[in-house]
C-alpha cells in the first residue's frame, strides 16, 4: 500500500485525529517543500505553517466535521523558498515557478484524515473562497484547531475523570501549560477533582472552600470572567497573602459554566510567565466553555449511573433458592467504561420439586434496561414458581415484554432441573448457550435450539431439549460481556471459557464452586475498560461421596 502510494502523481499525507502527520509520501514533501522525515510526527501547521492560515483552519474544521472530502486551493508562500520545488527551497525541482497553487483535497476517514496535493497551474477565480490564500507565514492554528479536536474527544468522556484527562491530555500541550486543576462546584463549595503538577499538599488547603472566598479560582467562578495573570507578581498584586505553588510562571482561571449553571473552575499553570495574546485568552475561554458542558453531562451519567446501579443491585437475588442436592453460585460485575449498568441478570427459584436456572440480558444500558430487567425477573420467577414448563415461561415473559413495549428486547436462557435425576429441560431466546463440564472433564457447549429474543415477534415458539447433569458435573451459564471482545469472533470467545471450565479442577475434588465462579471470572475482573456487565451463574450436583452442599448467597455487584 505505502510502495503504491509513493508512485501517485500526487503527494499524500495521512493526518491523524489531532494533525500529526503519520504518513508522507516524497511527492507530498516534494510539494510542501519538506524532506518527509520532517513532516512526520509533527502537526501538520507546525510542519507547513503557511497551510495555517484561515481558509486551511476553516477546511480542517470542516474535514473533521463532514462525512464528505473537502476540496479547496492553497496558496504557496512565493519567494519564502517553502513552495512547490525541491525541499531545500530552490526552484529547480518538477515543480517550476508558475505553479504557485496546490489542489487540496482531505479525505475524513474513521480514524485518519488522508490529505493530497496537486499542482495547481492556474488561479483560483476572485470570487473563489479561497482567494487571497496566498499567506506568507500565517501564525500557529492550534489555538483556534484545538476546540474542535477537544470537543471530538470530550464527546468521548463520560466520567469527570474522563473529561479532566482529556484535558490534561489535550489542551495542556497547545498552550506548553503544566499543571491542571479542576474544581467542581457542589453545596456552594469546590471540591477538587483533578489535579496535575502541582506540589504534594497545596491544593489540600483549598478543598471545600466556599463561594465567599477571597480567591481566584472562586472569583473567576462567581462572575463569570477569566483571570489571566502574565506573572505571579500580578497575581499576588491582586490576591495580597495568596499561597504560590512556584515563584515564577504564569496562572490562566477559567470559569466552567455550561448552560447558564456554575459548573466548576479550571486553573491552567505555565512554568515561565507569559503574555496571554486576544487570540489565546479567546481560544481558553471556548475551551473553558468545552469542559464545563462536558463536565455537566458527565454530572447527569454519573447520578443516572448511581441511580441505576442502586436498583440493580435491589432487583438482583441476594440469595439463591437452595435444594440439598443441587449447589448453585452466581456472579455479577458491572461495566467500567461507558455507561456501566446493563440488564444482566441470574436467578435460580424454587419450581415445583426442582429448581428452574434463569440468565438473561436486556438490550442497553442505564435506569431503563435495569428497571426493565427487573420486571422481567419477576415475571420469570411467577412462572417459574406456577412450575410452567420452559417454553411456556419464555413465550409468557415474551408477551408481557412486548405488552410492555420500553423499547427493549432481552436474551434469555431458562432450565427447569429434577435434582433427583439430574435431567434438566431447557429452552433458550437468543442467548449464548450454555456450557456443560461432564464429571471425567469433557467440557462441551451445549447443543440446544432456540427461539428469537424476547420482545419482537409475539409469535415465537421456544423449543425444549433434555440436558442431563450428572453428580459432579458443572453447568455455566453466561452473558456476553464474558465472552465478547471488541473486534474479535465471539465464538472464539466461548472457546476460551469453555477451556477455561475445563481446565478447572471440579468442585469436588478442587476449590468449591464459588472459586470457580471467581476462576473464571477473573480475567474480566482485572480488566480495566469492560465495556459491557457480565453475569455468570453456575451449578453442580455433588458428586458420591461428597455430602450435598448448600447453595451459597448470590455475589454481585461484584467488585472490578
Amino acid at each position: 500500500g505505502d510502495a503504491a502510494a509513493d508512485l501517485l502523481p500526487a503527494g499524500v499525507l495521512c493526518l491523524a485525529r489531532l494533525g500529526l502527520v503519520r504518513y508522507a509520501t516524497p511527492r507530498a514533501g516534494e510539494l510542501l517543500g519538506r524532506a518527509p522525515a520532517e513532516l512526520l510526527g509533527r502537526p501538520l501547521w507546525e510542519a507547513v505553517p503557511w497551510l495555517g492560515g484561515p481558509a486551511g483552519e476553516d477546511h480542517m474544521r470542516a474535514a473533521l466535521l463532514s462525512p464528505d472530502p473537502i476540496r479547496f486551493h492553497a496558496g504557496l508562500p512565493g519567494g519564502s523558498g517553502a513552495h512547490a520545488g525541491a525541499p531545500d527551497g530552490s526552484r529547480d525541482g518538477p515543480a517550476a515557478a508558475d505553479e504557485l497553487w496546490l489542489d487540496v483535497a482531505i479525505h475524513p476517514g474513521p480514524t485518519v484524515l488522508t490529505c493530497t496535493f496537486r499542482p495547481a497551474h492556474r488561479l483560483p477565480e476572485p470570487s473563489d473562497e479561497e482567494a487571497g490564500g496566498d499567506v506568507p507565514e500565517a501564525p500557529s492554528v492550534a489555538p483556534l484547531y484545538r476546540p474542535i479536536a477537544l470537543a471530538i474527544a470530550l464527546s468521548e468522556a463520560v466520567t469527570a475523570r474522563q473529561v479532566s484527562a482529556v484535558v490534561m491530555r489535550e489542551l495542556l500541550p497547545a498552550f506548553g501549560g503544566r499543571r491542571l486543576a479542576i474544581y467542581l462546584l457542589q453545596d456552594r463549595r469546590l471540591y477538587l477533582a483533578w489535579e496535575n503538577g502541582f506540589p504534594a499538599g497545596f491544593l489540600d488547603p483549598f478543598e471545600g472552600v466556599g463561594l465567599d472566598a477571597e480567591l481566584p479560582g472562586v472569583r473567576t467562578l462567581t462572575t463569570g470572567r477569566p483571570l489571566f495573570f502574565d506573572s505571579m507578581e500580578r497575581l499576588t498584586a491582586a490576591y495580597p497573602g495568596i499561597a504560590l505553588d512556584a515563584e515564577r510562571g504564569s496562572r490562566a482561571f477559567l470559569p466552567l459554566i455550561a448552560s447558564g449553571r456554575p459548573v466548576g473552575s479550571c486553573i491552567l499553570g505555565f512554568d515561565l510567565p507569559r503574555r496571554f495574546s486576544t487570540q489565546e485568552r479567546a481560544a481558553l475561554t471556548a475551551l473553558a466553555g468545552l469542559i464545563a458542558h462536558a463536565l455537566e453531562k458527565a454530572q447527569r451519567y454519573e447520578s443516572e449511573a448511581a441511580l441505576a446501579r442502586g436498583l440493580q443491585h435491589a432487583l438482583l437475588p441476594r440469595r439463591l433458592s437452595a435444594h440439598p442436592r443441587v449447589e448453585t453460585t452466581g456472579r455479577y460485575l458491572p461495566g467500567i467504561q461507558g455507561m456501566e449498568i446493563g440488564g444482566d441478570w441470574y436467578d435460580v427459584v424454587e419450581s415445583g420439586d426442582g429448581l428452574a436456572l434463569v440468565i438473561g440480558d436486556v438490550q442497553g444500558h442505564g435506569v431503563q434496561a435495569a428497571a426493565t430487567m427487573g420486571q422481567l425477573r419477576t415475571a420469570v420467577r411467577a412462572f417459574a414458581l406456577g412450575d410452567r414448563p420452559p417454553d411456556e415461561v419464555l413465550a409468557g415473559t415474551n408477551h408481557l415484554l412486548i405488552d410492555l413495549d420500553p423499547g427493549l428486547f432481552a436474551s434469555c436462557c431458562y432450565l427447569r432441573l429434577d435434582p433427583a435425576s439430574g435431567v434438566a429441560r431447557a429452552a433458550r431466546a437468543g442467548h449464548l448457550p450454555p456450557l456443560l463440564r461432564r464429571p471425567d472433564g469433557r467440557t462441551e457447549v451445549v447443543d440446544l435450539p432456540g427461539g428469537v429474543v424476547l420482545g419482537v415477534d409475539p409469535r415465537a415458539r421456544y423449543p425444549v431439549t433434555e440436558v442431563r447433569l450428572d453428580p459432579g458435573a458443572v453447568l455455566a451459564l453466561y452473558t456476553d460481556g464474558l465472552v465478547e471482545r471488541p473486534g474479535a469472533d465471539i465464538d472464539d470467545g466461548i472457546e476460551g471459557l469453555r477451556a477455561a471450565l475445563a481446565e478447572a479442577r471440579p468442585p469436588a475434588a478442587g476449590p468449591p464452586l464459588p472459586a470457580l465462579a471467581d476462576l473464571l471470572t477473573e480475567t474480566a475482573r482485572r480488566t480495566t475498560d469492560r465495556p459491557d456487565d457480565i453475569a455468570l451463574l453456575l451449578a453442580s450436583r455433588p458428586g458420591a461421596g461428597s455430602g450435598p452442599r448448600p447453595s451459597r448467597p448470590a455475589t454481585g455487584p461484584h467488585p472490578p
